[in-house]
């Protein structure tokens, strides 16, 4: 479960933070312990980039219903 914290966090301070976690991770060097550690910020990070995205496509597929919906409204008028 992400925290208050989290959810506060904008798209581009999760993605960047997330960004770091996965260097970290790949350069290895790090006990088990402090590896699943960041595995686990990394999950967390990464569901909140999905939220963000999920909610921008939601966005723009309100935006591109509404201009659908407006030119089918003037199609029929005629």
């Amino acid at each position: 479960m992400t925290s208050k914290v989290d959810e506060a966090l904008s798209y581009e301070q999760a993605r960047d933070e997330l960004i770091e976690v996965v260097r970290r991770l790949e350069a290895g060097g790090t006990t088990l312990e402090e590896s699943l550690a960041l595995w686990e910020r990394g999950e967390e990070l990464a569901k909140v980039c999905r939220r963000w995205l999920e909610g921008a496509r939601a966005r723009l597929d309100a935006a591109l219903a509404e201009e659908e919906a407006g030119e089918t409204a003037e199609g029929s008028r005629g």
